[in-house]
C-alpha cells in the first residue's frame, strides 16, 4: 500500500474531495453574487461595505462550521438530532407561531440577541437526522418495521403541520424529501402507497379548496382583524394556486407592478444577452425585491448568462450524485439516510429557488439558494449539512482504507 494512502487522514481537509470543491465554489460564488445583489441595500442605508462584511463573515464562520463537524464521527449525529428535535426545534416552532418576529406577514424568524434565527431551518436538520436514525434502527429484515413507519409519519406531520401556516413551501420540502428518505431506505410498498395517498389528496384538497373559497372571504383574512389567526397567511397561499398568470396581448398593457419580484426576475433573465453582462453589472438587482436572498438565480443569470446559471445548477446535482456515491459506500444504514437526506433537502430547495427566479413554474415562493443566498441561520445550517456529509464520507474513506490494508497484509 502507498504511503500516501496510508497517511491520508494526515491532511488538512478529509472526506470527498469534489464535495469540499462544490462547497468551496459555491461559497466564493455567493460573496461574489451576493456583494452585487446588494447594492441596493447599500445605497438605502448608506453603508456599503456592511452588508458583504457581515455576509462574509458568516461565509467563514459556516466554512469554519463544516470542517469542524466533518471532523467529528458521524454516530454522534444520532443523538444530537434527536435532542434537536425534540428539545429545540420543536419549542422553537411552536414559539415563533405566537411571538415570531414577521417579515412580508409571515412569522418565520425569533430575534434572539439582536440576532434572526428561523426554527424551521433546525427543524429540517433535526428532522433528517431523526427520521434517517429510525428508519436506520427499527428494522424487519431488508425493510424498515411497522413501528418505525409509524413513528416516522407522526413526527413528519408534526413539523409540516406548525411550519405549514406560515412557510407552505418549507412544508412541502421537507414532505418531498422525507419521502425520498422513505423510499431509499425501503420502506414497504404499503405504507410508501399511503404516503402517496396522502399526498395526491392533501393536493387535490388544497386545489379544490383554493378555488371555492370567496374572494370576499378571503378578503376578509387579510384584514388587521385575523392578522394574529392562523388564516393570515391562507390568502397569499391561494392567490399562488388560482393566479391564472393571462398576459395583455399588448405588451404595453403589462402592468409592471403588478407582481413586482416575477416581473423584474423575468426581465433579468430575458436581458443576460446569452454570455451576461458581468459581474457587478446587474441592473435589476435595484429593482427586485430580495434579490440577494429568494431571486439571487436571477442575478447570477443576468450577470454571467445562461453558462453561468447552469453551472450553479451543475454544481447541485453534482453534489447529488457525489451524496449517492458516498451512502454506496457506507457500511451501516443510518450514515447513509442521513447523507441521502441532507443533500436531498439542499438541491430539492435548490431547484424550487431555480424554477421560482426563472419562473420555470408559474408560482412565487420564499426559498433561498443553499449556500448561495444571503443569510444567517440558513448559512450556517447549510454549512452544517456539507459538513456531516463530509463526515460520513470521511468514515467511508476510513473503512475502505482498512478493508484495502487488510487485504493487502493477507495476500502479503
Amino acid at each position: 500500500m502507498k504511503l500516501n494512502k496510508i497517511l491520508a487522514d494526515k491532511r488538512f481537509l478529509h472526506g470527498d474531495m469534489v464535495v469540499w470543491m462544490i462547497f468551496l465554489l459555491l461559497c466564493m460564488i455567493s460573496v461574489i453574487e451576493v456583494y452585487s445583489a446588494s447594492s441596493n441595500m447599500s445605497f438605502k442605508t448608506g453603508q456599503y461595505w456592511e452588508p458583504i462584511i457581515e455576509h462574509g463573515t458568516y461565509v467563514i464562520v459556516g466554512i469554519a462550521l463544516a470542517w469542524i463537524i466533518h471532523l467529528f464521527p458521524c454516530n454522534i449525529f444520532k443523538l444530537l438530532s434527536t435532542f434537536l428535535l425534540h428539545f429545540v426545534a420543536y419549542p422553537m416552532l411552536i414559539w415563533v407561531l405566537f411571538f415570531g418576529s414577521k417579515v412580508n406577514d409571515a412569522a418565520r424568524w425569533l430575534v434572539i440577541g439582536g440576532k434572526t434565527i428561523q426554527p424551521s431551518e433546525i427543524a429540517k436538520i433535526a428532522l433528517v437526522g431523526f427520521v434517517a436514525f429510525i428508519l436506520a434502527t427499527l428494522r424487519e429484515g431488508n425493510n424498515a418495521s411497522k413501528l418505525a413507519c409509524k413513528i416516522v409519519f407522526v413526527e413528519v406531520l408534526a413539523v409540516v403541520g406548525l411550519i405549514v401556516t406560515e412557510n407552505a413551501s418549507t412544508a412541502g420540502i421537507i414532505f418531498l424529501v422525507m419521502y425520498g428518505i422513505c423510499f431509499f431506505a425501503r420502506v414497504p410498498n404499503k405504507y410508501m402507497g399511503w404516503l402517496t395517498g396522502l399526498f395526491v389528496a392533501a393536493a387535490i384538497g388544497g386545489i379544490t379548496l383554493a378555488y371555492s373559497i370567496p374572494e370576499s372571504t378571503l378578503e376578509k383574512w387579510s384584514s388587521q382583524e385575523y392578522k394574529n389567526s392562523i388564516f393570515h397567511r391562507l390568502p397569499t397561499q391561494i392567490h399562488r394556486i388560482t393566479d391564472k398568470h393571462v398576459l395583455p396581448e399588448d405588451p404595453a398593457d403589462y402592468d409592471i407592478t403588478d407582481n413586482i419580484q416575477v416581473t423584474h426576475a423575468q426581465i433579468a433573465v430575458a436581458t443576460c444577452n446569452i454570455i451576461g453582462k458581468g459581474p457587478g453589472n446587474s441592473v435589476q438587482r435595484d429593482f427586485l425585491p430580495q434579490a440577494y436572498s429568494d431571486f439571487i438565480y436571477a442575478i447570477i443569470i443576468e450577470e454571467g448568462g445562461i453558462a453561468s446559471g447552469a453551472f450553479v445548477m451543475f454544481l447541485y446535482l453534482l453534489l447529488m450524485w457525489r451524496a449517492m456515491k458516498i451512502a454506496s459506500r457506507c457500511k451501516s444504514l443510518f450514515p447513509a439516510y442521513l447523507v441521502m437526506g441532507l443533500a436531498l433537502m439542499m438541491v430539492v430547495q435548490a431547484m424550487v429557488n431555480m424554477t421560482v427566479a426563472t419562473q420555470a413554474v408559474h408560482i412565487v415562493t420564499g426559498q433561498p439558494l443553499p449556500l448561495i443566498s444571503r443569510g444567517g441561520t440558513s448559512t450556517f445550517i447549510n454549512c452544517t449539512y456539507i459538513g456531516i456529509i463530509l463526515s460520513v464520507s470521511r468514515s467511508a474513506k476510513k473503512k475502505e482504507l482498512k478493508k484495502e490494508t487488510e487485504t493487502e497484509v493477507v495476500q502479503a
